[in-house]
């Protein structure tokens, strides 16, 4: 036997996946998942947005829930800087300059995208985890900071509840936005800082 047939044979490579074209197409995914819901998407209404094959999305995630996944965990936002809050000296200066319309364009799509994976969330605690992540915790982490630098300075008391403050004005855009079908600008905002959230966290009106 020749020493070539003793040789081990070369392992076949498969077909190198690219990556490059990852956030386009979960882009398209988040789009179409805030116009038709997660139960009216099709892998082919994502490529067709995306301008992709079918098989490269194939290619890149197995079935349609883990597309979502992964789109709901990478959504692109207009990022908060924690560590250059505004700080104005008072607890509504500091929630009115947080109030900015790249912001509030950011916040209506993310409740459109929340809502279009509604029916999903409740069969999917890992969709729930990363929509958490990703649509709800950079807003209130933002949030807590504010409203702990106000009980800091003696502007509201200490017995405050925090959490419960940080769900009050998403509860209240939400409603407005996909119960109502109203705008969220900034008047209806600032409406509920002096209205609302000023008033729950015990402080009097100027």
């Amino acid at each position: 036997m020749e020493q070539a047939d003793l040789a081990e044979p070369k392992p076949r490579l498969g077909r190198k996946r690219d990556h490059t074209r990852d956030p386009e197409i979960l882009e398209a995914t988040l789009d179409v998942l805030a116009e038709t819901g997660y139960d009216g998407m099709t892998i082919d209404m994502v490529a067709a947005r995306a301008k992709a094959g079918k098989a490269t999305l194939y290619r890149r995630w197995s079935s349609k829930p883990e597309l979502v996944l992964d789109a709901v965990a990478c959504m692109k936002s207009s990022e908060i800087d924690l560590e250059a809050l505004p700080d104005t000296g008072t607890l509504r200066g500091d929630l009115i300059a947080l109030i900015k319309p790249p912001n509030i364009r950011d916040a209506e799509r993310k409740l459109r995208v929340m809502a279009g994976i509604v029916s999903m969330i409740a069969r999917s605690p890992e969709l729930a985890a990363a929509a958490q992540e990703a649509l709800v915790e950079p807003r209130a982490a933002a949030n807590r900071i504010v409203f702990r630098r106000a009980v800091d300075r003696g502007e509201i008391p200490d017995s405050v509840d925090i959490e419960q403050l940080c769900t009050i004005g998403p509860a209240l855009v939400a409603y407005r936005a996909l119960m109502l079908g109203k705008p969220v600008n900034r008047e209806f905002l600032i409406g509920n800082i002096d209205h609302v959230i000023l008033p729950a966290a015990g402080v009097r009106p100027a």
